[in-house]
This record gives C-alpha cells, structure tokens and sequence, in this order.
C-alpha cells in the first residue's frame, strides 16, 4: 500500500508541502536548542574539565580584574599531584554575552603545543614561537572574521600576525586566539608585566583535583592576592551562569518546537481522514482490516514528520558547519557543532512524533461505522 499513501499525500500537495515546510522549520530550530546544549555539556565535563583546575582572582569575574602573579605557577608547581602549570593572561573584548566575542589566550608557545589538542591549517608553529606579535587563530574566529595566514589582525590595543590557523578536538578552543604570554603582557594598554589572568594546572593520573584545589588556595593565602582554585569544568560553567540560565529556558523552546510538530503534523492527518471517511469505508468492503488501516494513516503522518524533520536537521547540520557560531562571557565560549547525536535525535523526534501526531486519526479511519460512512457519501 506505500503507492496508495504516496498518491494520497501527493492528491493534496499544497497541504503536504505546507506541513512538511512547517515540520521542518520547527526541527531547524529544535536542533540549533540541541546544539547549543551539547556545546555547554561538552565545556562543562569530560576529562580535560575534570582533570585541570583554574586558579582565579577570588572575588572577580571578568578576566580583566584577575591579576595574580605570575610567579604564583612556581609555588603551585611544587605541590604534590600538580604535574604542569601554565600561567595564561586572557583578553576579550566583551565581558558581556556576545556572539561576536574575541578572546585571545596568551601562554608560553611550547606549553601551548603540548598541552592543547591543536592541529595547524595552515601555517607554521616555528613562525608562532619566534615571531612575538605572532598568533594562531581558531578556525571558526579565521571564519568570522576573513582571517587566512599572513594577515594583520586589530582589536582594541592589540594587533597580531596571523601565523597559522588551527583546528581542535575541543570545539570551544576553535574560538580562541592565542599569542605568547610575553606579548600580550607587555601590549600597551593592559600594563600586565609579571602579571596574569589565571594558573591552569595540570594533574597528575592519581591526584584528587579537590585535595589539591584547596592546597593551592591554603599556600597562596599568605600572598598578595587571594585565590579561588576550581576544576575547569565548575569554573567555565560558573562563568557562563547567565547563559547557562539562558540555555535552560531554551530547552523548553525545544520542547515547544516539538508540540508545535505534533500539533501541526496532526492536525493534517485529521483534515485527511474527514476528508476520505468515505474511502476507508470502501477499503473495509473490499477486505481492508482495520489495523491495516489504522497503518495507512499512522504512515501517512510518519513519513509527512520525517520528510520535515530530516529536511530541518539536515539543513541546521549544515548551517552549523558552515557558520562556525559561538557565544560566550567572561572569556569562555561555547561552541555550536553538528554532531551525529544530534543528526540521531532529530530523526528519532521526528519519527516519534510523526507516530504520536497519527494515531487518534488512525484509530478514527479504523473504526469508521461502514454503513453510515456510505450513507453520508
């Protein structure tokens, strides 16, 4: 019977195309809600935001007003599970949410290298460590902003070099500039000279991050500047609170995109069954079982959802490949990536509600009275 449902969605096509484009509208938009929460569980957990932890100013939020310093990564070096520290002055241009937010890391280059899963684009990591105003840019910031090697980059008081663009496992780092730490101290306007933002420490496999967060706090107690040592993870996601408030609310708009499918999706599938009460009728004289026609109907309703839903996840896919979106506060981002999950998830939505939308309209052309139904033709 697939040729049947075919012509019977086709014999209303401005119907059809009107759900399917509705359908997939609204999985556009569930799947960039989906995008954005993925983006802040994957900054927020998983090894590297467990295992680091962030040594800030206490009492400060923007990355401007946290200076420690820099001498601070040789004390906190000499404490037992901590295996490598790396002192990083950090510059933005917008302490505030922002989808256009730069933020530039400044970090030894050869620290840079191995503590980073950064993979160079293009150019070269010799130009990076002996050109001083050098910087490697990230990806999605290159895409933003029309960077490619050779280019000079301006901001505010800083300006760079690009010396090569780089790719990451970790989606949030391609939304990063980084520079040595020497130039980004000494850039006019900052006066950061022995100065830094923040100490990311690095663990060692048998230390406990808690043990040592309060460690590091306890033997800098007796320093100029008091310190709040968190892991990566609390730290990030205590930075972005605002958002992460924010992307909770978005989560019941994805829930909203949802209804807004089934509502739709079902609401069509009723306007088909009236509109044929008559030919379910003549189906069941001529020895159409009625489950057989409740199938008919709930395939009818799946396929108009799933046509939406792919058309919708496919084209948020690739608007999230191609446009490199990010939002961020405080000097963190969180990246929007595509991701099979997420591919997965869109897909599966689309079918479940395609299922549910069908079934009162299917039960409805399964139990059709035939006499009456004939009568009333």
């Amino acid at each position: 019977m697939t040729r049947y449902v075919l012509k019977t969605l086709w014999r209303h096509r401005t119907r059809t195309l009107l759900t399917v484009t509705g359908a997939a509208v609204a999985m556009f938009v569930f799947c960039f809600v989906g995008s954005v929460q993925e983006g802040l569980q994957r900054l927020t957990s998983g090894a590297d935001a467990e295992r680091s932890l962030i040594v800030f100013q206490e009492n400060r939020f923007c990355p401007t007003t946290s200076r420690l310093p820099e001498d601070y990564a040789r004390k906190i070096s000499e404490l037992p599970g901590v295996r490598d520290v790396m002192p990083i002055q950090v510059w933005t241009n917008n302490c505030r949410a922002s989808l256009d937010i730069v933020v530039f890391n400044g970090a030894d280059p050869d620290q840079i290298q191995q503590t980073r899963p950064l993979k160079l684009l293009a150019g070269s990591w010799q130009q990076f460590t002996s050109q001083r105003d050098a910087a490697i840019v990230g990806r999605n910031v290159a895409q933003r902003r029309g960077l490619k090697v050779g280019d000079q980059f301006s901001i505010g008081d800083i300006s760079v070099n690009v010396a090569g663009i780089f790719q990451s496992t970790v989606p949030s780092e391609e939304n990063l500039i980084y520079t040595s730490l020497k130039f980004l101290q000494y850039t006019r306007g900052l006066d950061a000279a022995g100065l830094v933002t923040q100490h990311e420490v690095l663990l060692s496999s048998d230390a406990d991050p808690d043990r040592v967060a309060s460690q590091i706090d306890e033997t800098l107690r007796a320093g100029s500047v008091a310190t709040k040592t968190r892991r990566k993870g609390a730290f990030q996601a205590s930075t972005l609170s605002d958002l992460v408030d924010l992307i909770g609310f978005a989560h019941w708009l994805g829930y909203a995109c949802v209804g807004l499918v089934l509502s739709l999706v079902a609401t069509t599938t009723v306007m088909s069954v009236q509109d044929r009460i008559k030919e379910y009728a003549v189906l069941q004289t001529i020895g159409v079982r009625p489950l057989r026609a409740l199938r008919l109907v709930l395939a009818e309703s799946t396929l108009l959802c799933l046509v939406g839903g792919w058309l919708g996840t496919a084209l948020a896919l690739l608007a999230l490949g191609l446009g490199g979106f990010a939002i961020g506060a405080e000097g963190a981002t969180i990246a929007f990536r595509p991701s099979f999950d997420l591919a997965l998830s869109g897909i599966f939505t689309s079918i479940l509600v395609g299922v549910v939308a069908g079934l009162a309209p299917a039960i409805q052309a399964a139990t059709v009275p035939i006499v009456n139904a004939l009568r009333e033709a």
